[in-house]
């Protein structure tokens, strides 16, 4: 991607969280896949950090190491002509100044947009308020700075880590952190496992950023979460594990000698992978 482009694919980015309609993301972890849901019509393409390390042999939690998160990446941004947005967990970053240039990297590679979550990996608590906004302010300088307005998607993990809030206190809590998120130059809310009906309406209507929720078993339906004002829909890992499943049924068929005309019938041809691939050049 030339720096040319890449301010107006981030632009772009940020106008499907702004269109009235949700933006449904069904995160990637290699160009295979977005290639595929690029030719599917796909607007932008998602990662997901647990895809990408599960797939390449690590754990989840910043365990695979940068470089080669990077490398991955790079290869996505290249192979196709939508906006390109990762995930960055807590930013592979031991301080500000490494964060820093992480963000840089990654803006050089193309991409336009990153989740940046508010917890560090394998913490049971999550990050002081004062201390992420610092991290979403120097990330919003850094991408002026470098002439493309980067979306910063920033998550909590209010619902995913504090057991010990009530319910009341984690809307209350998930509030408080993305109003001030949004005062440090956030684009975007991201309060995962958040399903309650209740407080996904009540976050709207206080924090006023762009909510994305993460889909899972309990939430509102679509129609209702367009009719709510939900921005954005991302699935996390929920395509790698789909995938997987369908290899591990596969698998278990062929050792007892079954499905082989199950693989003869797939739809899927040797032709039509070429044909994604052949979209690049």
């Amino acid at each position: 991607m030339t720096a040319h482009h890449q301010p107006g694919k981030a632009g772009l980015f940020k106008q499907l969280h702004h269109n009235g309609r949700l933006l449904v993301l069904p995160n990637i972890w290699d160009p295979l896949g977005a290639l595929l849901l690029e030719s599917l019509g796909y607007p932008a393409i998602a990662t997901a950090s647990a895809a990408i390390a599960f797939s390449n042999g690590y754990p989840d939690g910043e365990e695979i190491p940068f470089d080669d998160l990077l490398f991955i990446l790079q290869k996505i941004v290249r192979c196709v002509k939508i906006p390109v947005t990762a995930d960055l967990e807590s930013g592979y970053a031991e301080n500000n100044a490494m964060l820093k240039e992480n963000i840089k990297k990654l803006i050089d590679v193309g991409i336009v947009g990153i989740n940046l979550e508010d917890s560090a990996p394998g913490a049971k608590v999550i990050i002081p308020v004062e201390v992420q906004c610092k991290k979403i302010s120097l990330i919003k300088e850094t991408a002026i700075a470098m002439g493309c307005p980067l979306f910063i998607n920033a998550r909590t993990d209010v619902y995913l880590k504090e057991d010990s809030l009530s319910e009341n206190e984690k809307r209350s809590a998930a509030i408080q952190r993305g109003k001030a998120y949004r005062e440090a130059g956030a684009d975007g809310f991201y309060p995962i496992f958040l399903k309650n009906k209740e407080d996904i309406e009540a976050i709207i209507q206080e924090v006023v950023l762009p909510v994305n929720l993460l889909l899972l078993s309990g939430i509102p339906g679509f129609d209702t979460l367009k009719t709510m004002g939900v921005s954005r829909l991302s699935l996390g890992p929920g395509f790698l594990k789909t995938s997987v499943n369908a290899l591990k049924n596969m698998a278990e068929k062929l050792l007892q000698d079954e499905g082989m005309y199950v693989l003869a019938k797939n739809p899927v041809t040797t032709d039509y992978l070429k044909n994604l691939i052949v979209k690049t050049e």
